[in-house]
């Protein structure tokens, strides 16, 4: 029996693809990015820097582990919609409790599979990172094309997935307290933190410096997070309030947000950085990480002449920033995820050198 597609992609551009709809059943307009990783769809599902996105994941194959309910890196999904060459929705793993479909039905999730996802990454890389409508496959493609042109994607992203109240996470032996401001912060990231004797505080992106203050925090760090980082101007002026009076650490949005707050500026990749084997130099010892990214955005090299914050990492992929420290205020930042480095080890030193510079080493 020959099945037939009942829904489609239409990019901005008014190229189409067409697929089988799997997931929550309805329309979404979404922004098109890929992931090049070969595992962890349930991360990336999950990963509240992919809210309002549709993720086309390279790999061919998904679904075929199920879903963990230890690998959640939030509590409820935020992303729009994931695209897929075949779909496996008889998971062989023995730490499954759902499908992702189940999990996607759940939160409302867009997923289309059967897609040559091979010929829409190529797109993408080709034309950019665009808008998208994951609509029926009958919907007629200028009527979805009106509606691209006429509606505009959010900007209040990272309101949507940061915490509305302050929240605690005890370490077993703890040593140090860390104030943790949520733009989108992962639960490996607080996992990370906690395991290294860090009782994490984890506060609203809009948190004031005076609030922070009163926890008395012996550091503050920035997580990542969706969106422009220039939308979040609250957390760019509380970097400024509160540099040089703790050590601050950054990753991802949150190393976007540091570099904005000393002056210098960002830009938006063509097509963004969404893998988990990235080459990044580390130019203070010159060894090379293999790491995971997922960012759409980048900080300009060029701005920061006079900032006062030096260089320490770069991608080796094309050049851009992915890292930065200015040691007289003690504060640092990447713009990769150490807390899911695909050696493992490889990147995770940099959350050891946070508590070397909470204990003044």
């Amino acid at each position: 029996m020959t099945r037939h597609y009942d829904k489609k992609i239409i990019l901005e551009d008014g190229t189409e693809f067409y697929g089988y709809g799997f997931g929550a059943d309805r329309e979404r307009m979404v922004e098109v990015v890929f992931n090049t990783s070969m595992a962890g769809y349930q991360e990336i599902l999950s990963d509240p820097s992919y809210t309002g996105q549709a993720v086309v994941m390279t790999y061919p194959l998904i679904g075929n582990y199920g879903m963990c309910p230890d690998d959640y890196e939030t509590g409820v999904p935020t992303i729009s919609g994931m695209i897929v060459r075949e779909y496996n929705d008889e998971p062989s793993n023995f730490r499954a409790t759902d499908t992702l479909e189940q999990v996607m039905l759940k939160y409302g999730i867009v997923g289309l599979a059967g897609v040559d996802t091979r010929q829409l990454a190529r797109h993408i890389r080709e034309k950019g990172t665009c808008k998208g409508l994951i609509t029926g496959a009958g919907t007629p493609n200028l009527v979805g094309l009106a509606q691209l042109k006429t509606t505009a994607l959010p900007t209040d992203m990272v309101a949507r997935v940061s915490t509305r109240e302050i929240r605690e996470f005890p370490a077993q032996a703890p040593k140090f307290h860390v104030v943790a401001v949520d733009c989108g912060i992962k639960h490996n990231i607080l996992r990370s933190l906690n395991a290294r004797g860090c009782n994490v505080t984890v506060v609203p992106w809009d948190v004031t410096a005076e609030a922070v203050e009163a926890l008395h925090p012996d550091g503050v760090f920035f997580s990542n997070g969706p969106g422009n980082p220039e939308d979040v101007s609250p957390a760019i002026e509380l970097v400024r309030s509160l540099r040089g009076k703790y050590p601050i650490f950054g990753i991802c949005l949150g190393h976007q947000i540091i570099a904005l707050s000393y002056g210098a500026k960002t830009y938006k990749l063509k097509f963004g950085h969404r893998g988990g084997n990235h080459p990044v130099k580390n130019l203070l010892t010159g060894k090379v990480e293999i790491t995971s990214q997922n960012h759409s955005y980048a900080v300009d090299g060029e701005s920061l002449g006079d900032t006062g914050l030096t260089v320490t990492h770069i991608n080796l992929l094309d050049n851009t920033v992915e890292g930065l420290k200015c040691e007289k205020d003690r504060i640092f930042s990447v713009q990769y995820h150490p807390e899911s480095a695909p050696g493992p080890q490889d990147s995770a030193y940099l959350f050891d050198e946070f508590i070397a510079m909470m204990e003044g080493t």
